[in-house]
């Protein structure tokens, strides 16, 4: 039987509603806090439920627990090449993490959070490291880049970033063994807001389009606006601007429908800052009407903000495996 498009838009609205009560059909998750060391599972699971309440503290207690994992953290066969430039300012830097052996891989670029005003490549001493390491580890090309950072920098100076680690990328990525029409990008927090603003605002792309074959964008906020519950509230200003009239515009959502069609992965944890799981829900809902089919979607379960990056190379690789699937089947 086949369906109408009336009817596809009905299912995809559904399943939108179902992402809002954190209710998902399919395959069974494949284990991910459950891998790792007991005293984190406890950990997470204490502050979880408080997290959104005191995110400062919830982010520390966080960080200090997976540190010791990371510091001996799997780094075998992985050259690292730190500090090139892809641009003049002096934040316009980026690391290559190299498998080995190379060969034309995908290419991930990794783009921190910090909500728009702070955030480096090695944040905290082992993040975000860890990440491009274990995609290196895994045979692909690592990319870990800094922005510029407001209020020095305001909108779109990162999105524009993003866009030069992408020509950055597709120029020099052969040479360490990346393959440049297979690129990812990657973003985390205020990295998945200024991803997603290059993804799909034309204005902010190349001639040729954003020349990606995917991105990953997790726990952004992808419709601007100024949220009395949002701790950030004073950092998204200090990028965004204080003149509300030019949020719409500078929303990723808002472009959606004239956006190029890129594959996304949207991703959110079961705790969050406070509204980043609706504005997940709220892009998935939004590409499911553009598309008339949803992009993957995943909450993951016990995990908070930050906990689900910091994940990365240690025994929890659920994410990490999940992003592998979908850059090898571009959805």
């Amino acid at each position: 039987m086949s369906l109408s498009r009336g009817m596809l838009l009905r299912v995809a609205a559904s399943a939108a509603a179902l992402s809002f009560a954190g209710i998902f059909c399919g395959e069974p998750a494949r284990a991910g806090v459950e891998q790792l060391p007991r005293y984190l599972q406890e950990t997470l699971a204490q502050i979880g439920p408080l997290f959104r309440k005191d995110i400062g503290t919830g982010t520390l207690t966080t960080v200090a627990a997976f540190r010791p994992l990371l510091r001996t953290a799997p780094r075998d066969g992985v050259t690292v090449i730190k500090n090139l430039s892809y641009g003049g300012h002096p934040r316009q830097l980026l690391d290559i993490y190299q498998p080995t052996p190379r060969s034309p891989a995908p290419i991930v670029i990794f783009v921190h959070g910090g909500a728009w005003v702070e955030g480096e490549r090695d944040h905290w001493g082992e993040a975000y490291g860890n990440i491009p390491t274990w995609f290196a580890r895994q045979g692909l090309l690592g990319i870990n880049a800094t922005y510029r950072l407001a209020p020095a920098a305001k909108w779109p100076a990162a999105a524009e970033d993003v866009a030069g680690m992408v020509a950055w990328a597709k120029a020099n990525g052969p040479k360490y063994g990346g393959d440049p029409d297979r690129i990812v990008l990657m973003g985390h927090s205020a990295g998945a807001t200024n991803v997603a603003g290059y993804v799909f605002d034309k204005a902010l792309q190349p001639p040729g389009g954003p020349g990606i074959a995917g991105a990953v964008l997790i726990s952004g906020r992808y419709r601007v606006f100024l949220d009395p519950a949002d701790p950030n509230a004073g950092n998204m200003q200090a990028y965004f601007g204080a003149d509300q009239t030019q949020y719409r515009n500078r929303s990723p959502i808002t472009h959606i429908g004239s956006a190029p069609r890129v594959p996304i992965f949207i991703v959110i944890a079961e705790f969050e800052n406070p509204g980043l799981d609706l504005r997940g829900a709220e892009l998935f809902n939004a590409l499911c009407e553009r598309d008339g089919r949803c992009p993957r979607f995943s909450r993951l379960r016990r995990h908070n903000h930050f906990s689900q990056v910091l994940a990365f190379n240690t025994p929890d690789e659920s994410l990490g495996r999940e992003i592998l699937d979908f850059i090898a089947l571009r959805r």
